[in-house]
């Protein structure tokens, strides 16, 4: 799956350099979702069983295959529970996020 990549955006200094439509093609960000996530989920590994569920779930698509097992990218996870919530077997916590 072709994940989006975070691509600078560099403010116009004239009015004419300013796009006339969207300023990135689809599947780029400018800034990462997760600055004010307040609890983050954590696969036990051990206890996934690769049901896929959270990943079909997931309302941001962070949830990603990794060797066979889930992983999470938490550049973009806003940390909604919404995973940890649908994992059948209980293997998604949800974490105090540190500062």
């Amino acid at each position: 799956m072709n994940r989006p990549k975070v691509t600078e955006f560099k403010k116009a200094k004239h009015i004419n350099d300013y796009p006339t439509g969207p300023g990135f093609q689809g599947g780029h960000l400018v800034d990462k979702n997760a600055g004010w996530r307040t609890f983050r989920p954590v696969i036990d590994k051990d206890a996934c069983v690769n049901c896929l569920i959270c990943y079909m779930i997931c309302p941001d698509g962070t949830i990603y295959k990794s060797d066979d097992k889930v992983d999470i990218d938490y550049d973009f996870c806003k940390g909604c529970g919404v995973c940890a919530n649908g994992c059948n077997v209980n293997a998604i916590k949800m974490v105090k996020e540190e500062l």
